[in-house]
């Protein structure tokens, strides 16, 4: 889909998150009138490359005063509580990676394939969800359409990309073979050959943050708090490409060949579950492909209406960058920009 005349500013360019949604831009061929690279005071005037072209970096102030019509944001929830409100009210669509605004009862919380049809004109500032949950609530909701979740147990084995730049550089002194500094490291421990049940930061309740927004943001995006959820979220030395156990619950009996049709024939999926091939699911596969595999599909016997899948998907790409670029698209289609 091409598109003609658009300003858009991606606010956090220089980093993980930031430099993979210039490259999903460039693939859709977001149809971009004028980038706007914008990074860190430290980073300002020096260049980032956009479809062959050099742009150099702005400061986000400059940016707010060139009123984009679209602001992709990654660049953590400070900045973004800061200048998110900026950006809206110049009447700049800000999409926001971080978890500032995820819960906030008056912002939409958007995976395209969901729930896109929520957005109107007046939502100007729109949270794209974490990654985890992003790519779960993908293969979820079809499903909870047809037969009603009751409860899922999950289980994530996530990518220490998904803590950003300092934990790959700690993975890669790590598998060098040299200690990095205390302070170099993005963990308590090293992530090399190991894995940490420790993703973000605990809680009073004793689970982490991370687990506790799969349990918010689900809920918060499928429209249904009765759903009951539990989550364990670790961390493992894996370049690329968060993986999770589902276990789901459902409200309704299921028929296990109706699963198969209604995940194949869903939008942002692919069904790879091929016991007598061994396809399966793997971050290796999924690295850098924007949509959401699902294998390993199978009933569980334990319960009534119960069903394991195992569901994984590269965590910068639809777990953050295309998701973005996917809801910029929605936006520009529907005229809502």
């Amino acid at each position: 889909i091409k598109f003609l005349g658009m300003k858009v500013a991606v606010v956090g360019a220089t980093g993980l998150v930031g430099r993979v949604m210039n490259e999903v831009l460039e693939e859709f061929d977001f149809e971009i009138s004028e980038y706007i690279p914008v990074a860190s005071e430290r980073s300002v005037g020096k260049k980032v490359i956009y479809k062959g072209k050099e742009y150099p970096i702005v400061s986000i102030q400059d940016a707010v005063d060139m009123a984009p019509e679209i602001a992709i944001f990654s660049a953590g929830g400070s900045t973004s509580l800061e200048w998110a409100p900026k950006f809206a009210e110049k009447g700049t669509v800000v999409i926001d990676n971080s978890s500032a605004w995820r819960m906030d009862p008056g912002k939409k919380l958007v995976v395209p394939e969901i729930n896109a049809d929520q957005i109107t004109k007046l939502d100007k500032i729109i949270a794209n969800p974490n990654c985890s949950t992003i790519q779960m609530v993908v293969a979820l909701a079809p499903l909870h359409k047809k037969y009603g979740i009751k409860r899922l147990v999950i289980s994530t084995y996530q990518s220490f990309t998904g803590t950003g730049a300092k934990a790959v550089a700690q993975y890669e002194s790590e598998k060098s073979g040299s200690k990095p500094e205390k302070t170099d490291m993005a963990y308590h421990y090293q992530i090399f050959e190991n894995a940490i049940p420790h993703c973000d930061v605990f809680l009073d309740n004793r689970y982490t943050k991370e687990e506790m927004k799969l349990v918010h943001e689900t809920r918060k995006i499928l429209g249904d708090d009765s759903i009951k959820i539990t989550a364990t979220a670790v961390r493992i030395p894996v370049n690329g490409g968060h993986s999770e156990s589902v276990n789901v619950e459902f409200h309704q009996p299921f028929e296990l060949s109706e699963i198969f049709d209604i995940l194949k024939n869903s939008n942002g999926i692919s069904v790879l579950d091929d016991l007598e091939n061994f396809k399966y699911p793997m971050p290796l596969y999924a690295k850098n492909k924007n949509e959401v595999f699902v294998g390993r599909i199978r009933r569980d016997d334990s319960i009534d209406n119960g069903l394991n899948m195992w569901v994984v998907a590269d965590n910068l790409r639809k777990g953050a960058a295309t998701n973005a670029v996917q809801i910029a698209e929605y936006l520009v289609e529907h005229k809502l920009v």
